[in-house]
Parts: structure tokens; C-alpha cells; sequence
């Protein structure tokens, strides 16, 4: 009777267990390594406009309308966070976001810290002068000692301002607002920044400043996860492509992009 009794309390152990192994199985959420169970969370620095800026409390522009849509693809909550643009790396690699969202381009250097989406935006770095300026054209901005600001960590500081100037007259701003009152204050002879964003301070700022027709090449935006987070990656990417393919994707940049 006993064995009997132990042989029943061993089958409803394995029931058990092979239920729960089914459950986790049948949650992909449970394989992404969330900060938090249930919740994506999302790094951004909402100082560049029009995919992250502020409206009131809240964090708007394309990244967050793109991120809301697919945490509910992905069935989690999305939180965002709000940081220094140069700490999202870390924040992410050490686990206090799951992942960047923020206009954020691959680079080989970011390639070595963490893994990237599939891109949802192509854009373009260029360069903001004062009114006043002499230079037409990003070849006559070369070798002439200029003092070029930029936003730090972003691509424009480590990729694009290296072709302008030497490495002492980069200067780094924590976003772009700054480096374009750098600019009108004489602090610095040109700004490089995402087209975008330079488009939003020409509209602010008018006939005070101007933009180059030259541009740098193409950049990629992408969502980076934390390396080896593949899991997450392929999901966030099967919910980039399903709102590619419904139309979503395009609504939500004419939505903000003008």
C-alpha cells in the first residue's frame, strides 16, 4: 500500500512539473531576462526631437509610439526611462533597462557591448552653422581648426566631428538643445547632429542659423538588447516586421516626422 501510495505522490510530482515546464514553454516573455517580469523597459534620452522629446511628464516622438506598440506585440508593459544619452549603455549592460530605444545607431564600437534589431529608420548626420557662417560645403570644413559640438556618446561626436577637426576642438554636449545654444552663442562653429532633430532646431531658431546641404552617410536605427539576449532580440524583430508589413511602422513616423 505504501509503494502504491509513493507511486502515486511520484506521478503527481512528475504532473507537476511537467505543467509547470509546459507553462514556462508556452510564456517566449519568460525567456526574454527582463529587468522586471512583465514589463519592458526602455532607455531613452527624450532631448531629440521628433522620436524621443517631452511632453509634460510624459516621454513621446516615434521611439515610444514604436516601443508601446511592440510590448503589446511581445504581451509586456513598457515603462521608459529618461537618462544622460552616454549612460544608456551601461544602464542596459548592467541591467536596469532592457533596452535602447533613442535614435540609436550601430557602430562596431557598440557592436562589441550589446546586440541590435533589424533597422526601422534610416537618417543622416549634418551639420548646423550660424547664419553668419562662410563654409558651404563639409569639404571646406575640413582642416580649418573649427570647434564642432555635438551631443556625447552619440555617433556625430565619435564618427562624424573626427572628419572635421581634431579631437581637441570636439566638444561634447549632454544634448542637442545645448550644443545649438553653444552654437548661437559663439561658443563652438557648428553642430553635427541626426537631420531630424537639426530640421526641429532650424524650425526653432530660424534665419539665426542654417543647415549644410551636405550630409554624412546614412546611419541605421536600430533597438539594441543586451548581448547574447537573443531571445528578445528575435521577438522584438518579428514585431518590427509585422508592423512594417501592417503599416503601423510608417503611421507612426508621418505621425512625427514632418
Amino acid at each position: 500500500m505504501k509503494k502504491f501510495l509513493r507511486g502515486i505522490a511520484l506521478t503527481a510530482a512528475a504532473v507537476t512539473m511537467l505543467a509547470s515546464a509546459a507553462a514556462c514553454s508556452s510564456n517566449p516573455a519568460s525567456e526574454y531576462d527582463l529587468v522586471t517580469e512583465g514589463t519592458l523597459i526602455m532607455g531613452t534620452n527624450a532631448e531629440f526631437p521628433p522620436f524621443e522629446y517631452k511632453e509634460g511628464d510624459a516621454v513621446v516622438g516615434v521611439d515610444a509610439a514604436l516601443m508601446e506598440k511592440v510590448a503589446e506585440k511581445l504581451d509586456l508593459k513598457l515603462e521608459i526611462k529618461d537618462m544622460a544619452f552616454e549612460s544608456l549603455p551601461e544602464a542596459l549592460s548592467g541591467k536596469n533597462i532592457d533596452v535602447i530605444a533613442a535614435g540609436f545607431t550601430i557602430d562596431p564600437d557598440r557592436e562589441e557591448k550589446m546586440d541590435f534589431t533589424d533597422s526601422y529608420y534610416t537618417a543622416k548626420q549634418t551639420v548646423l552653422l550660424r547664419a553668419d557662417s562662410p563654409y558651404t560645403s563639409i569639404e571646406e570644413m575640413k582642416g580649418q581648426g573649427l570647434k564642432i559640438g555635438a551631443q556625447t556618446g552619440t555617433t556625430g561626436m565619435t564618427t562624424a566631428a573626427p572628419e572635421l577637426t581634431e579631437e581637441a576642438n570636439i566638444i561634447g554636449y549632454n544634448n542637442g538643445s545645448l550644443a545649438v545654444e553653444a552654437l548661437l552663442n559663439g561658443n563652438v562653429d557648428a553642430v553635427i547632429i541626426d537631420n531630424n532633430p537639426a530640421n526641429e532646431y532650424k524650425d526653432q531658431h530660424g534665419d539665426a542659423i542654417k543647415l549644410l546641404e551636405d550630409q554624412f552617410d546614412e546611419e541605421h536605427y536600430c533597438i539594441a538588447v543586451r548581448k547574447g539576449s537573443s531571445a528578445l532580440q528575435e521577438a522584438i524583430n518579428k514585431a518590427l516586421q509585422e508592423l512594417k508589413d501592417e503599416g503601423e511602422l510608417q503611421k507612426i513616423i508621418d505621425e512625427y516626422v514632418k
